[in-house]
């Protein structure tokens, strides 16, 4: 008798189990009768196995061991091994999902008038199909109480953190008080982990109550129960980690401030909404709270999730990328037509896009973004859509911090002209952010010459520079720069004025026969400029130690230009918010990164304007915002 096993019944160990099984003495008498009998194992099952292997995958390894035991027990006589047929070729390993390779292995049954031998049900049916004599085994199963990791998990851990080499970790706490502390002495090791990972990675396949999310080369995410599990090994990773990830608490959204004004809003019609937070913050707890109350409210609910991992009702239904693709989930959710959709992630340009597109087709969008303020969400959206669409893509924004909601906007559009400008002719639409509770504006968006700017309304009274005036005097030197060849210094005289002081060369370019030039830019920018040449200046071209219009020293920086950025160096300011000046005078304001250094793509305005200031010699330094 001869025997062809698949891949699927060599990962699962149970071609050498029952040649064990009717080898003994008191065997199963109706055993399937393969002692004795003569394995024939594909090249294309070596191959995939190999391939696996080689990509980091347990079960290429589960495999190749299984084959182990067959050769012993050849050696043992109780059986006969052969090795036949060709290997796959790389675009036939690619294809393996495809049934590419399970062709090859029919082929060899076929061909030696064997009996094919799997546990994958598509393949049995396939080769019935064919003619060809198939043996199937139902593949290995297991109950599932509780997986080994849960045993680091007490009630108020949140998250466990596993590296070889390393203490095992866990975050603990509550809400928005969460803290990474070490739960164990002893350094986790590669065998303990490996445990871990074939313990993870098994309940997932045989339990309804998981399922394996990402399977990659070095990456596998695995969800199981409230569990979400992510398993990382070398290359993608330098040594092999699991992290585990459960929510701690399951709030309503009675337990939250304002919540029966955000319920009217809600159920008023359908939004598009943007929660708002740090990492930790508390945005998917909120967002949960969110989906249940309004299927609650008698709406149809569901999510868009990459990976899986909010805790809602049975009445959710939760979707993930199809094909790899949100805009094709997005697509299927349309055809389901869902009173709301709940996004967990919207962090690139494709997430916001989507997001977009259904909110425009008149689905009620939540979408969950990470963000450290709560315009910055609404930020996010300028350059990724058409500014106008803004107010009917995102009407509402919940920011979250600490496990409550700390502010609430309500985004609209108005037709004015922005605060601080005076000029009727200067009306345009503008994005008016208000606070919820209060309906005071906040922020007001809009396009100015040309820029989309964010001008925040309630800043300091006393502050002597504003964010309207911080914004016109760069728009005025911005302009003046692009027609003067050597100095510009401008000063704000009012909300409608400023004087401009140019190199005598320059006063006929930049007043223009007439005065026409100087009246266009007037026009354009909606101010009154007076320009005269710098010796009428009272102090002359800045000089000496550089400091900010408050009086604050600034610290002197090297700007590199590169191919693609302008890189400003910052040492020691991570995380800070600086201004960037040019001898005294404001260009931008930015956060350095966490590698200590801003980067301004070149081609923008900031970039254009920084380089000029770098090519006339001018000191650039930074100074606290």
């Amino acid at each position: 008798m001869e025997i062809v096993p698949d891949t699927s019944v060599v990962i699962d160990g149970r071609v050498s189990d029952q040649i064990e099984a009717d080898a003994a003495p008191d065997g199963d008498v109706d055993g399937m009768g393969f002692a004795g009998a003569t394995v024939v194992v594909p090249e294309a099952v070596v191959g995939e196995l190999e391939a696996q292997a080689n990509d980091g995958r347990d079960t290429g390894w589960e495999g190749l061991e299984e084959l182990q035991r067959l050769v012993d027990l050849a050696d043992e006589g109780t059986i006969d091994v052969e090795y036949v047929g060709r290997r796959p070729d790389a675009i036939e390993k690619r294809d393996a999902g495809e049934g590419e390779i399970d062709a090859l292995i029919r082929d060899v049954a076929q061909n030696r008038g064997a009996t094919l031998v799997t546990s994958d049900d598509v393949q049995a049916e396939v080769a019935s199909a064919k003619g060809l004599d198939v043996e199937y085994i139902e593949p290995r199963g297991r109950s599932v109480d509780r997986l080994q990791i849960e045993n680091f998990f007490d009630e108020g851990t949140m998250s466990v953190h596993l590296k070889v080499g390393v203490q095992p970790f866990a975050k603990k706490g509550s809400i928005g008080d969460m803290h990474y502390q070490p739960i164990r002495d002893d350094l986790a090791t590669e065998a303990e982990l490996r445990e871990y990972a074939d313990d993870i990675e098994d309940a997932a396949r045989a339990s309804p109550e998981g399922f394996l999310e990402l399977d990659e080369p070095g990456m596998s995410i695995v969800q199981f129960r409230d569990l979400r599990i992510a398993i990382a090994r070398p290359p993608f990773s330098d040594a092999m980690e699991i992290t585990a990830v459960r929510p701690i608490v399951k709030t309503d959204l009675d337990d939250y401030e304002h919540a029966d004004e955000l319920r009217d809003r809600f159920t008023e019609h359908q939004r598009g909404v943007l929660i708002a937070g740090s990492p930790g913050a508390g945005k998917s707890t909120f967002a949960q709270a969110v989906g249940e109350f309004l299927v609650d409210a008698d709406y149809s609910v569901k999510t868009m999730e990459k990976p899986r991992d909010l805790q809602v009702g049975p009445n959710i239904t939760q979707y993930t990328a199809l094909g790899g693709s949100m805009e094709k989930t997005a697509d299927s959710l349309l055809m389901v037509r869902p009173d709301y959709t709940i996004y967990d992630e919207v962090r690139k340009t494709d997430d916001f896009e989507v997001f977009a597109d259904m909110r425009l087709a008149g689905v009620g969008m939540v979408g969950v973004v990470h963000a450290t303020r709560a315009v910055d969400a609404l930020q996010r959206l300028i350059g990724r859509v058409e500014l106008g669409l803004i107010p009917q893509i995102v009407d509402t924004v919940v920011y979250i911090e600490a496990g409550q909601v700390h502010t609430v906007y309500d985004v609209t559009t108005e037709v004015k002209v922005p605060q601080g400008l005076m000029e009727e002719d200067l009306a345009r639409p503008v994005i008016v952010v208000r606070d919820f509770e209060t309906g005071q504006p906040e922020y007001e968006i809009y396009t100015f010459n040309r820029q989309v700017v964010t001008v925040p309304l309630n800043e300091d009274d006393d502050e002597q520079d504003s964010g309207i005036d911080r914004l016109a005097k760069q728009e005025v030197e911005r302009e003046i720069r692009s027609i003067a060849r050597g100095h510009v210094d401008v000063e704000l005289r009012g909300p409608n004025n400023a004087v401009v002081w140019v190199e005598d060369d320059d006063i006929p370019q930049v007043i223009g026969k007439g005065g026409g030039r100087i009246t266009d830019v007037e026009n354009r920018l909606g101010i009154d400029i007076d320009v005269r040449t710098l010796d009428e200046k009272p102090t002359g071209p800045s000089g000496g130690p550089q400091t900010d219009s408050g009086g604050k020293q600034g610290e002197i920086v090297q700007p590199e230009v590169t191919s693609r950025h302008v890189r400003v160096p910052l040492d020691g300011h991570a995380g800070d918010t600086v201004e960037v000046q040019a001898d005294g005078e404001y260009l931008f304001t930015a956060t350095v990164s966490r590698g200590g250094e801003i980067q301004v793509s070149r081609g923008s305005g900031i970039a254009e304007e920084l380089e000029r200031a770098i090519d006339r010699g001018k000191t650039i330094t930074v100074v606290p915002s």
